[in-house]
């Protein structure tokens, strides 16, 4: 199978679900975010790459300093092993990843006006998305990628495992961004926190979720 544009193949299809797989387990098991274990994989090989760079260096110009010296009549010498440059760090093991701590999402205040009451009347609020309807009936109904932490799953590596949350404070039901790398859109421009009215489109990356009030 060939790639044609923006078409991409299977197997690559399947690597790039296998390693969202690995990173979500690993993720997990730290308590951290897949951002920031992404990042730390990135910076561990850009060191060990420029260890090795560093070190092909050195012996190449040793191996010049003996050519240019058996070419001007010296008697040559076994080649010597080049010493560790003093500057260049020993590679050391990879320290495991200390956890990132977890921001915990907090309610949106209430509106101006109104007091908070424990009973207070709850419409009921349908998220629809790809033509199915999700009953939105707890006080933070999450929004991501990941299936053990979400109670809607979009298996998407531009969301984030814990993207957004559906709030709902002193009777008003709040879209709320629960700090994701690309965020929310409504009406194109980007919001943290918005309250729900009936009708409303919000978009995560290429999704589209409606809201109604039934």
């Amino acid at each position: 199978m060939v790639d044609q544009g923006d078409r991409k193949t299977v197997r690559a299809f399947q690597c790039r679900d296998y390693l969202y797989e690995i990173f979500d387990r690993l993720s997990d098991e730290l308590g951290c975010s897949v951002d920031y274990l992404i990042n730390e994989a990135m910076r561990g090989y850009a060191r060990s790459r420029d260890q090795m760079v560093a070190r092909l260096g050195a012996q190449r110009a040793v191996g010049s300093a003996v050519a240019a010296a058996d070419g001007a009549g010296r008697v040559p010498h076994p080649p010597v092993q080049p010493a560790q440059p003093a500057s260049i760090p020993q590679a050391r093991p990879t320290p495991l990843l200390t956890p990132m701590p977890t921001r915990q999402p907090t309610a949106p205040p209430p509106l101006p006006g109104h007091q908070p009451s424990d009973a207070v009347s709850r419409r009921v609020l349908v998220l629809q998305f790809n033509g199915q309807d999700f009953r939105v009936e707890k006080d933070e109904f999450i929004i991501g990628r990941s299936a053990k932490v979400a109670d809607l799953a979009i298996r998407d590596g531009n969301i984030s495992r814990r993207h957004a949350a559906v709030v709902f404070h002193d009777g008003v039901y709040f879209m709320k961004d629960l700090g994701s790398t690309n965020g929310i859109e409504f009406a194109g421009q980007r919001v943290e926190s918005k309250r729900i009215e009936d009708g409303d489109v919000y978009r995560i990356c290429d999704y589209e979720l409606r809201f109604t009030y039934r």
